[in-house]
């Protein structure tokens, strides 16, 4: 039986997940040519973070932002192997997830949504770029060779998410939703973290607002985590799957795609649950202790 302290978080926590996804959704653009899509009725849907990406895109970002010294080595080490910490032993309570992922991206709290955007596209082209996975490039095409829309679906910040999708020629994306004002970050999130349920979240409610047929539509993930996006459509694929995912897709017949060579796979397969999935938080907490000092 759940006690009740626990039951109280869950709710908050959902709801939270929820109003992330809701934000997301109502600010994803469109970055191409606003024309009716040849197949008005189906879209594909990316995650962005060894997916579509070698690597995390906040992490790459992050280290765009060390090298323009925002923060010491020293700082963003220490967070990072604290959160990497709490997957492997899995003890992360619910608060302190949602207080983590409340403070992610306090790093930019007093800076412009302009010199995000700027500094973003500075650092896709030196960092990001190279890294992205041809063979998913090559799938995201052919959707939009098909006429349908691609969105990128991440928990990365949505100002880094747009970059990306511009630069590869997709149709918009959704990620996580920093909240500023007057065209300056508070340091706070809308919501969650665009993350796990989130992401389906999101996904539904641009489906609804698109009118678009989830039976008809694609989804991309490397994670786990992100089964409930995947679930929700009529054509998942693994991409570059962790474990627990390339058993549940081959399980489920669905389509797997590995773009790493066998070695990497390998020992993917064995970090993802304790190093993969927890880099966007760690990254962005490491990057908040500098912003709160």
């Amino acid at each position: 039986m759940t006690p009740p302290a626990e039951r109280r978080r869950l709710p908050n926590l959902q709801q939270r997940s929820t109003l992330a996804g809701e934000a997301a959704a109502a600010i994803a653009e469109v970055e191409t040519a606003l024309t009716t899509p040849a197949d008005a009725t189906s879209a594909a849907f990316f995650d962005v973070d060894n997916t579509v990406m070698q690597g995390a895109s906040i992490f790459h970002f992050a280290r765009g932002l060390h090298r323009r010294k925002f923060f010491t080595t020293r700082e963003i080490a220490g967070a990072a192997w604290k959160q990497a910490y709490f997957r492997m032993v899995g003890v992360e309570d619910p608060d302190h997830v949602a207080d983590a992922r409340t403070s992610a991206l306090s790093f930019i709290a007093g800076h412009t949504v302009r010199e995000l955007e700027e500094l973003a596209e500075e650092i896709f082209d030196e960092a990001m770029a190279h890294r992205i996975w041809p063979g998913t490039r090559a799938l995201a095409q052919m959707h939009l060779d098909q006429g349908q829309r691609v969105w990128l679906v991440t928990a990365a910040p949505v100002e880094i998410a747009r970059i990306i999708a511009r630069r590869l020629g997709l149709t918009g994306a959704m990620g996580t939703v920093a909240e500023h004002v007057d065209g300056v970050y508070t340091g706070r999130l809308v919501g969650d973290m665009l993350h796990g349920p989130a992401k389906a979240v999101a996904v539904g409610a641009l489906a609804a607002r698109e009118d678009l047929d989830l039976q008809a539509c694609s989804a991309y993930s490397d994670s786990f985590n992100d089964l409930p996006m995947l679930a929700m459509v009529g054509d998942p694929c693994a991409i570059n799957p962790d474990a627990r995912l390339r058993a549940h897709a081959r399980a489920q017949g669905w389509r797997v795609r590995d773009y790493r060579t066998g070695r990497k796979a390998a020992r993917a397969g064995l970090l993802a649950g304790a190093v993969t999935g927890a880099t966007s938080g760690a990254i962005a907490a490491g990057l908040a202790v500098r912003r709160r000092h």
